[in-house]
């Protein structure tokens, strides 16, 4: 199948494959948290172990997504997708049939794996499907699939362990990947990207720092920041990185080119993701907590209580992606930092340990639509912003700097958290929540300031169509990045 094939014919398909591929991975990564108590009723364990129920998948996903682009970028990137998808829907049913704690850590990490290589081939092999002129729809479709994943695994967890078993929240994925491989196999394009070989120095040293410094962030608030283990993770990983960059700076052909940081748009757009994942994650931590542990939700009510939060993108996505066709991505990504970090602010400003659900929707609805604003256009000045050899590890440096900035997120807000509030009472909570989602508001903020980084115009607007970068041929990239 040609790609003009593909781009004619498979949009439909693209999207369909990509955006459900893309939710599976997205919604693991929250999924298991409102079923701990029923896996340890389950299947035993101490705390410990169930924390790694939820961070084996975190790292293992975060520290290989990077990897999982470079194979597909150098294997062919459905045939990669393919693999990925397979390695994880088996790893799901794995999980599902766990009889012991440690089978079902195991289950989890190899998840990641699969997950690792998939997730970042999503919007890679939807790009090329999709003509220039209806990516921002397309992305912005893809966009509100992903942030509802993310948002509202808690939700989907909890009800399926309330309601059914905890095991569905795996066997759920199960059908999906089974449904997916051979749609994927038939109606995907194949595609590659340089050629060039495998950068393992590279491969190596992000891997390992990526680890170091995500495992610091992860057993940080579970352990504390003194341990020793968390202080060398934090600060070999933080080595490790600098290698990497210093190491990429000079190599003929690294994973990662640093050059590509040296346009504006592509700079931006990773700052502000990072710092988006950073306050919206960390706040989406303590909040769920905080409906259920003082308002006395269950976990079901309290996921349809934050609907107006967490469903919004399905509404505005999509409609920030024809915007962002129209006026292009910056005003559209900045708008919608700036209306999520007015909305946190709010909710700051509003939160008491018996505050009315009247008294909270206003904000979880501005919120909302300021994420449902973010996700399209951020997909679109991602993949605009680089040759189109090199968006598959484009996509995958920015999930992986999302991942770092959500851990970075729940570590730093949880921690803001412990030293102001804590669980004795109702009141105690609300102590510590204020000051953290200050910072989360300030945080997303900030990424809104990173977001004006971007070049105006950028994200495909009607008028750069027939020369975005993406699409550019290879000589004319640099003069039309910088």
């Amino acid at each position: 199948m040609s790609q003009q094939t593909a781009r004619s014919g498979g949009t439909f398909w693209a999207l369909v494959i990509t955006s459900v591929a893309g939710f599976m991975a997205a919604l693991d990564n929250l999924v298991v948290t409102t079923a701990l108590p029923s896996i340890r009723e389950d299947l035993g364990g101490r705390l410990d172990d169930l924390e790694w129920t939820v961070s084996a998948y975190t790292l293992t996903f975060a520290v290989l997504l990077m990897f999982g682009a470079a194979l597909g970028d150098r294997f062919g990137r459905r045939r990669m997708f393919l693999i990925g998808l397979t390695v994880f829907t088996g790893a799901s049913a794995a999980a599902a049939l766990a009889s012991g704690i440690d089978g079902l850590i195991a289950a989890r990490a190899v998840q990641g794996v699969g997950a690792a290589i998939m997730m970042p081939l999503t919007l890679t092999l939807l790009t090329a499907a999709v003509p220039v002129a209806r990516r921002g729809m397309a992305y912005g479709i893809w966009g509100a699939v992903n942030g509802l994943a993310v948002a509202s695994g808690p939700l989907i967890g909890g009800s399926l362990t309330e309601h059914i078993s905890w095991h569905w929240i795996f066997w759920l994925n199960v059908p999906l990947g089974l449904a997916l491989l051979p749609l994927a196999r038939l109606r995907l394009a194949e595609s590659f990207g340089t050629g060039a070989p495998l950068d393992a120095p590279g491969t190596l040293l992000a891997s390992g720092g990526l680890f170091g410094v995500l495992y610091g962030l992860v057993r940080g608030p579970v352990v504390g920041w003194t341990g020793s283990l968390v202080l060398t993770g934090l600060i070999a990983g933080g080595a490790l990185l600098v290698a990497f960059v210093a190491y990429s700076v000079r190599a003929k052909n690294p994973m990662l080119p640093m050059r590509l940081f040296r346009s504006r748009a592509f700079s931006g757009i990773n700052a502000a993701s990072l710092l988006m994942f950073l306050g919206m994650f960390g706040s989406i931590f303590l909040l769920s907590q905080y409906m259920q542990g003082v308002l006395g939700y269950s976990p079901t009510e309290a996921g349809l209580r934050m609907l107006p939060w967490t469903g919004m993108p399905m509404l505005v996505a999509p409609l920030a992606g024809i915007l962002s066709d129209r006026i292009g991505g910056r005003p559209v990504v900045a708008a919608g930092l700036l209306l999520q970090a007015v909305g946190l602010g709010w909710m700051a400003a509003v939160v008491t340990a018996d505050v009315d659900y009247a008294g909270q929707l206003p904000a979880l609805i501005v919120s909302g639509i300021g994420m449902g604003l973010f996700f399209a256009p951020a997909a679109n000045l991602v993949m605009s912003s680089v040759r189109a050899t090199e968006q598959g590890i484009a996509s995958g440096a920015n999930n992986a700097l999302r991942e770092v900035g959500g851990a970075l997120g729940i570590a730093v807000m949880a921690s803001i958290f412990a030293a102001r509030g804590g669980y004795e009472s109702g009141q105690a909570f609300v102590d510590g929540l204020k000051p953290a989602l200050v910072t989360g508001s300030a945080v997303v903020a900030v990424a809104a300031l990173a977001a004006l980084l971007i070049p105006a115009g950028g994200g495909g607007t009607r008028a750069e169509r027939a020369g975005t970068p993406a699409d550019l041929p290879e000589p004319s990239l640099e003069k039309a990045v910088s």
